[in-house]
């Protein structure tokens, strides 16, 4: 299936309580990365989110996961003041006054602006009960960030196939031109050896000279490396098909696409056919650029 690995997805929403915010943003990424911003109080669900990310359908990408919780009622809570945060925070401030001449105003709102330096502690509230709440807001948002995955990857799909299909037109134009390039090679090659034999007195039997003609004309056959680059079209449609992620699949076929279309530029030596390999290779590159964003 092609997803794409760019994505943002929000949800929020009222439970038992609690004013609850998720957000979710993915950029491309060779692997998993997730990052999990969440109010203090719930951290030890942190864990728990990055596992629902990736049962949820997420296995690729840099993703950036938000989770904030606002109690709207105080159930048995209460503030506590994380001390050695605030001594710390209110050092720092006081350098930063000192080294640079500061107004000095702090003041205990101006510290207290910074809401890191409170825990809210919501007393014997049951772990298992607060994850199913942030899951209620958690699912939607996930789920529409997967759709807007889904939606950006059939794009990327679309724009990939028929840029496949532009470079089957120019493989074939290479293979009618291969067609007749070897053999007009050979009657070339086979002219000039003829032309060198004459100048230098040298006589060789005539079924050794056709056989060397040939050998080196075979050289220049590009035969085999369309057969590989045909299978290898026929590979990139039949990926798409799948329903597992296909980002890194199509990365290794079109290494091997890129392979072929090297040794057949390096094999034909005709201003036509090379200008024609350099258009497959700038085709190449641009479905590597689109693939990287594939999950």
């Amino acid at each position: 299936m092609a997803r794409s690995m760019t994505a943002f997805g929000r949800a929020s929403g009222v439970v038992n309580g609690k004013e609850i915010l998720v957000e979710i943003r993915s950029v491309n990424n060779r692997y998993l990365d997730t990052t999990v911003k969440i109010s203090r109080a719930y951290g030890a669900l942190e864990e728990r989110a990055k596992t629902y990310l990736s049962k949820g359908g997420v296995s690729r990408g840099k993703v950036d996961l938000s989770i904030s919780v606002n109690m709207l009622e105080n159930k048995v809570g209460q503030v506590v003041l994380d001390r050695a945060y605030a001594e710390s925070y209110i050092a720092a401030l006081r350098q930063l006054q000192s080294e640079f001449d500061l107004k000095d105003d702090i003041s205990t709102m101006r510290v207290a602006s910074n809401r890191d330096l409170f825990v809210f502690t919501h007393g014997q509230e049951d772990e298992e009960e607060a994850w199913a709440d942030i899951v209620t807001v958690f699912a939607p948002a996930l789920e529409m960030f997967l759709e807007r995955r889904r939606i950006e990857g059939e794009n990327l799909k679309k724009d990939l196939l028929l840029k496949k299909a532009e470079l089957v037109a120019l493989a074939e134009i290479v293979e009618k031109k291969a067609a007749s390039y070897t053999e007009v090679y050979r009657q070339k090659l086979e002219t000039r050896l003829r032309n060198v034999l004459d100048d230098q007195k040298i006589v060789l039997d005539e079924a050794r000279i056709l056989t060397e003609c040939a050998i080196f004309a075979d050289k220049t056959a590009v035969d085999e490396e369309l057969v590989r680059l045909r299978s290898h079209f026929a590979a990139f449609d039949e990926i798409f098909e799948s329903d597992e992620p296909i980002g890194r699949k199509l990365d290794f076929l079109l290494q091997e696409m890129n392979r072929e279309t090297n040794t057949i530029g390096s094999k034909c030596s005709d201003a036509e056919t090379a200008a024609t390999v350099v258009e497959m290779k700038c085709l190449l590159e641009k479905i590597r650029e689109q693939i990287q964003n594939l999950e």
